[in-house]
C-alpha cells in the first residue's frame, strides 16, 4: 500500500485539486484507492460525493469528522484491498505535528502557486519538513507541484528560480487550466476526461506519476536540482 500525503500548512495551494486528481487517476487503473480527508472544510469528501455509480470507485474516509458512536481507529480504517491512500490535509498544520503526520508517508507532496506569499510559505513548508520533521532528503520522500501556473510570466520563472534553490525534486509544473474546474464539478478528475480536451493538462501529470511510480518500485532516486551546499 502506497501512502501519499498531499501537504502545505497554506490554504489554497491547491491540496484538494492533486489530492482528488490523484484518486481518480488511480481509481480510473481500477486500483479503488483511497481518499482521506483530514481537512475541516471537506472539499475532497464534496467532490467524491459528486461522483456517479458508474465512475469508478473511490473510497472516502472523512477523517476530519467525530463520530462518538465509534472508535476513531474504525472510522479511519482502510480497506484491506486499497493500493493506494492518497491524504488530504488540512490549513495550519503545526510544525511540531509533522512529524507524526509524515512518518508513514511514502511521498509527500507539497503544491505552490507562483506568488510571493505562497513561495515563502513553501520555504517554511520545506524547512519544517526537513528541520522539524527530521525528514532527509536522500530519503526522496518529498516533492513539489508547481501550481496553477502561467508559463512565460515573470512570477512563474521566479518561482522556479525559487525551487530549484530548495533541492527537492520539482515533480510537476500544472497549468491555470479550467479543466480542473470542470472536473471538481463532475468529482471526476482529468484522467476521466475526454483525452482530447485535456491533453496538456494529461501531459503535466505525467512526470508526477512517473516519480510516484518510482516511489512504489522503491527505485531510481531523482537528483536535488541544483548542486547547492547542504543547508538542512
Amino acid at each position: 500500500m502506497q501512502r501519499i500525503l498531499v501537504l502545505n500548512p497554506k490554504g489554497g495551494s491547491g491540496k484538494t485539486t492533486v489530492a482528488t486528481n490523484l484518486a481518480g487517476y488511480f481509481a480510473s487503473r481500477g486500483d479503488r484507492p483511497v481518499l482521506s480527508d483530514n481537512d475541516p472544510q471537506g472539499s475532497s469528501m464534496r467532490w467524491l460525493k459528486k461522483r456517479s455509480a458508474e465512475q469508478a470507485v473511490v473510497h472516502g474516509v472523512a477523517a476530519f469528522e467525530r463520530n462518538a458512536r465509534v472508535t476513531r481507529a474504525w472510522h479511519t480504517r482502510i480497506p484491506p484491498d486499497a493500493a493506494h491512500v492518497i491524504v488530504d490535509t488540512p490549513a495550519a498544520v503545526a510544525a511540531q505535528d509533522l512529524a507524526d503526520i509524515t512518518k508513514n508517508a511514502d511521498a509527500i507532496i507539497v503544491p505552490v502557486l507562483p506568488s510571493d506569499i505562497d513561495i515563502h510559505a513553501c520555504s517554511k513548508c520545506i524547512a519544517d519538513l526537513l528541520l522539524v520533521a527530521k525528514i532527509r532528503r536522500s530519503e526522496n520522500r518529498i516533492a513539489v507541484v508547481a501550481n496553477r501556473v502561467k508559463r512565460n510570466t515573470l512570477v512563474y520563472q521566479s518561482l522556479m528560480r525559487f525551487l530549484a534553490t530548495l533541492r527537492i525534486p520539482i515533480v510537476a509544473t500544472l497549468r491555470d487550466s479550467q479543466s480542473y474546474v470542470r472536473a471538481a464539478e463532475l468529482g471526476l478528475s482529468i484522467h476521466e476526461m475526454k483525452p482530447q480536451t485535456v491533453a496538456k493538462d494529461l501531459e503535466d501529470w505525467e512526470p508526477l506519476l512517473a516519480w510516484l511510480r518510482s516511489k512504489e518500485q522503491g527505485g531510481a532516486e531523482i537528483r536535488d536540482p541544483a548542486p547547492l551546499p547542504e543547508s538542512a
